[in-house]
């Protein structure tokens, strides 16, 4: 019997417990075993079996795992490709396990390992993409998107009775490094008055305007949201600390609490900021997540079993199709100013005429 080694990397989300799910299922049907590596690729570097990297996975172990947020085979932030020794390991445990193909579940850093895997060793493997960024190319979807638009939703709801009632401005931080996908749909379902994302600068006495412009309006609170990543002209993003990780990123964040000082500092206006931070990767998937991972999880292992390797599974104009790995993470799909960031306002276009692409 084959074995198929399935794994989760880079940051956790909703929608990966389905994926693994349905992997396990599909391989089962057409007779391949599954092993669970965990901890991305980590596990595939230790391989300690008194660490409990490597787990068997059957039908039963994984009935009801798409109803749970997170991923059982836990995750990290590990790059294999880092040095010469940890190289050596991730090849040698591959075939130390017998594994006859991968499955990795990630975004642009775990299936870029993925990638640089396939085209250096031309070992059998498939991707599925997973971001609540949205931010991969070659795929309209990422798992954990929808998931954390609706937790950022649910939040914006709850901050809104608070800020009306105090009468005050409240910032929210979203994730998004580079792309502002996540800031933006959920500003525009959460009905923030302002959205700020990092594929547009922003100038802050232009925010200060706009949201004095409300004031006088009579709007007795405002809601500004701004993704981890947005920045003002002529400056950098904002920084928790200079560390970076295995993949070379910086960790991002602040920036909410920045802009609120300001705001507060040049309109007058009572300013409170609240940072989402991990609230938006947790919790249960929702159904779309739910049904995507399921959905990707089979396309995936039927792609090994007709030797598409080197693809990652993803979603074209509402169909599940197969592009090239290395395509997939060459670059992020970032939002589209011109079309979908209305610069005036700061806020998503929201009048859509017939015929005209929808921001989703």
């Amino acid at each position: 019997m084959k074995k198929i080694g399935v794994l989760t990397g880079g940051g956790d989300c909703p929608g990966l417990n389905p994926a693994i799910k349905a992997v396990v299922n599909e391989a089962h049907q057409l007779e391949y075993s599954v092993l669970g590596v965990k901890k991305g690729w980590k596990g595939l570097i230790e391989n300690k079996i008194e660490k409990n990297y490597i787990q068997c996975l059957t039908p039963n172990d994984v009935r009801t795992l798409d109803r749970l947020g997170g991923t059982i085979l836990g995750t990290s932030r590990t790059n294999p490709f880092k040095s010469e020794s940890t190289e050596k390991k991730l090849i040698r445990n591959i075939k130390r396990l017998g594994l006859d193909a991968i499955v990795a579940i990630g975004g642009e850093d775990t299936l870029g390992v993925a990638a640089r895997l396939y085209k250096k060793y031309n070992f059998p493997i498939v991707g599925i993409p997973k971001t609540i960024d949205r931010d991969l190319s070659e795929t309209d979807y990422t798992l954990g998107f929808d998931s954390a638009v609706k937790k950022i939703m649910e939040e914006i709801e709850c901050i809104r009775t608070t800020a009306e009632s105090h009468e005050r401005i409240f910032v929210v931080e979203t994730m998004g490094r580079h792309a502002g996908h996540l800031a933006l749909v959920g500003g525009l379902v959460g009905g923030a008055d302002m959205i700020l994302i990092p594929e547009h600068d922003f100038n802050i006495e232009k925010v200060n305007s706009l949201l004095k412009r409300d004031k006088r309006t009579g709007k007795r609170y405002s809601i500004v949201v701004v993704s981890e990543g947005a920045k003002p002209k002529n400056a950098h993003e904002v920084l928790l600390d200079k560390d970076v990780d295995e993949f070379g990123h910086v960790r991002l964040g602040g920036v909410g609490d920045y802009l609120a000082k300001e705001i507060e500092k040049g309109t007058g206006l009572e300013t409170r900021c609240v940072v989402l931070s991990h609230l938006q990767r947790g919790g249960a998937p929702s159904e779309k997540d739910r049904a995507m991972g399921l959905y990707f999880g089979a396309a995936a292992v039927e792609a090994i079993y007709y030797q598409k390797y080197g693809r990652m599974v993803s979603v074209r104009d509402s169909k599940i199709a197969l592009v090239d790995l290395e395509d997939a993470v060459k670059k992020l799909q970032l939002v589209d100013v011109e079309r979908d960031y209305d610069t005036n306002n700061y806020n998503v276009k929201k009048r859509p005429r017939i015929g005209r692409y929808v921001y989703l």
